[in-house]
């Protein structure tokens, strides 16, 4: 049983899930303080890919970073950088994907934040960034990687929006996803509940970490 295909998908799974996280808390941040009306516009933009089909997403991806499109194809011209078909492609895919997981959660984190505690961290002269990251980020800590921990958990089982801008490859641009696909499509039913069963697994110890975390969230706040 070649595992590469799980290996990737946790390769891929974890640097989106890092580049979402620091995108999310930025887009949750700044747009939780702008004007009501255009908060709605952003939020609606920004959830926009969480309600739309996966295959959509990889479609729009491909209308934009395909070799013939405008970004791929400037890039490919001045770079001779092609940015489908790979497994780093994927990255792409599974970020936008994911986004509005990690965003929605982080906004509703900082929402539930008492801004007194900011306040009364700058009155004493603390730094924006200081408040930021020694203040508000702990008192949202429980909810952050609650949204961490389901992006990583999505990111690991994407499949439409993947396979159409990364292709299947085996040992090259395979994933969990796209194996089980291939697998049944061939016939080897065998080898593909293999696969599905490690999903699983996977998908109950990630859901597992999930409801600890609430739990231990709900645990501070009757503390509190």
């Amino acid at each position: 049983m070649d595992l590469f295909p799980l290996w990737n998908s946790i390769r891929i799974a974890s640097i989106s899930t890092v580049i979402t996280f620091f995108a999310g808390i930025v887009a949750a941040y700044y747009i939780a303080k702008t004007p009501r009306i255009m908060k709605g516009v952003l939020d609606v933009i920004l959830t926009l890919p969480l309600v739309l089909p996966p295959t959509v997403v990889g479609y729009l991806l491909l209308r934009l970073l395909g070799p013939r499109r405008l970004i791929g194809a400037w890039l490919y011209e001045h770079f001779d950088m092609k940015i489908t078909m790979t497994w780093w492609s994927a990255i792409f895919a599974t970020s936008v994907v994911i986004f509005p997981l990690m965003y929605r959660t982080a906004r509703g984190a900082f929402e539930s934040f008492d801004e007194t505690l900011a306040h009364a961290g700058r009155s004493i002269g603390l730094s924006d960034s200081f408040v930021f990251w020694r203040i508000r980020m702990p008192c949202c800590r429980q909810g952050i990687l609650a949204g961490c921990v389901l992006s990583f958990a999505r990111a690991l089982g994407e499949y439409g929006a993947t396979s159409m801008i990364a292709g299947y490859t085996p040992g090259h641009t395979a994933t969990i996803s796209t194996t089980v696909y291939q697998l049944w499509r061939t016939n080897n039913d065998s080898l593909a509940v293999r696969w599905v069963l490690l999903n699983l697994l996977i998908s109950f110890i990630v859901l597992l970490a999930i409801n600890l975390l609430e739990k231990k969230e709900g645990q501070r706040a009757a503390h509190s």
